[in-house]
């Protein structure tokens, strides 16, 4: 649908920063958006010299995000940024997210959606009242094959899932197994920092991607859980691991783990949905790859690009099947359709991420914080 790009500001994403350079390659790879404009670093040379990487004209390499606001509104309709992507540390989305809303800019955020539900409520009420749009990145869910488990799992009884009765849901990695924010690096430093990434640790960088997972797959909210954490590594100030039961509204329950602390881990994000006629299983290391479960047969894998699929995932996939695509397209597809759902004035298709994802997210972090603290009580 997208026939010129829409034109982009970014705040967050200088020097040294990883999610800002994965926005930015989403963003652009179909064309979708041009990168116009940049807050891109507290630090104004940073962000010029980041800028310049980046073809982004001098004089819209801005000081503060909210001199990018200013300015850009000023702007000719036909020039200024329409869009404004927010890939910053958690507790920065929430103010920038407003302002943007509240000037008209359309809003794509990075996830979560902020540190606590007071401010995710807030996001919402400028989202309601503005006339700009609002994604949240929560890229998985642009993965062709997790959206055809999430197909797959809607026909209910008459589908080769059935109902739904356990979701096992995890994300491992190993890379903050030792006290790495001591060293000054970057990302950890401030993902192990409550006071920019929020109370929760692994839970808010990693735990909300499982999380979001498990309701989009199986389309079913949480409804109660049994949560714990623990931080591994001495003096760190928010967890490193953290675990906790579910209870879906359906009826369903399982398990979600999520840690940092998992020695020699990469990137281990998975789920298993099994219903009463058989089950699903994605992996996001191979995430071209969809197992299914039966009673009668052994396990049948599906894989993207093939013309069995549904429809939603065979939109979803770039090349022919037997090419491997993954995390970079599945931000690119968030960032697509996104560009789509702006030219046609909304309204945004369910299957992407919203700001009730992100509220739910927030409070999924608060619910297993709150959890532990009670002596790991259902919350």
């Amino acid at each position: 649908m997208t026939t010129y790009p829409l034109r982009l500001a970014m705040v967050g994403g200088g020097p040294g920063a990883f999610i800002g350079a994965v926005h930015r390659t989403a963003a652009l790879m179909d064309g979708a958006f041009t990168l116009v404009a940049g807050a891109l670093s507290s630090d104004h040379k940073k962000c010029q010299e980041r800028a310049a990487e980046w073809g982004i004209a001098p004089d819209r390499a801005y000081a503060s995000w909210q001199e990018m606001l200013t300015a850009e509104q000023a702007l000719p309709e036909d020039v200024r940024a329409q869009v404004v992507s927010i890939v910053t540390p958690n507790h920065l989305h929430h103010e920038v997210a407003i302002a943007a809303l509240d000037a008209g800019f359309h809003v794509a955020c990075d996830k979560p959606l902020t540190t606590n539900s007071e401010n995710a409520e807030a996001i919402a009420k400028a989202a309601a009242k503005s006339t700009g749009l609002f994604l949240l990145t929560h890229n998985y869910t642009g993965a062709p094959m997790v959206r055809e488990a999430r197909e797959l799992i809607a026909q209910g009884e008459s589908g080769p899932i059935g109902t739904v009765r356990k979701v096992y849901v995890e994300y491992l990695q190993g890379w903050l197994a030792e006290d790495l924010e001591a060293s000054g690096q970057k990302q950890a430093a401030w993902r192990t920092d409550p006071k920019r990434n929020g109370p929760g640790g692994s839970l808010g960088d990693i735990g909300t991607h499982a999380h979001n997972l498990a309701e989009f797959v199986t389309g079913q909210r949480i409804t109660r859980l049994l949560g714990s954490r623990r931080s591994f590594v001495d003096g760190r100030a928010v967890d490193d691991d953290a675990m906790a039961l579910l209870e879906f509204e359906g009826g369903a329950d399982g398990m979600l783990r999520c840690s940092q602390v998992c020695v020699g881990r990469e990137n281990g994000l998975s789920i298993q949905v099994f219903g009463t006629k058989g089950g699903v299983e994605w992996r996001q290391e191979h995430p071209n790859d969809l197992t299914i479960y039966s009673a009668d047969e052994g396990p049948v894998t599906r894989r993207t690009g093939n013309g069995y699929l549904s429809a939603l995932a065979q939109s979803s996939a770039r090349v022919p099947a037997g090419h491997p695509e993954g995390y970079l397209e599945s931000f690119g597809n968030l960032y697509l359709e996104f560009a789509d759902a702006i030219r046609t004035g909304g309204p945004m298709p369910d299957h992407l991420p919203s700001i009730e994802a992100g509220i739910r997210g927030v409070q999924f972090i608060e619910q297993v914080i709150a959890s532990d603290d009670a002596g790991n009580a259902w919350a």
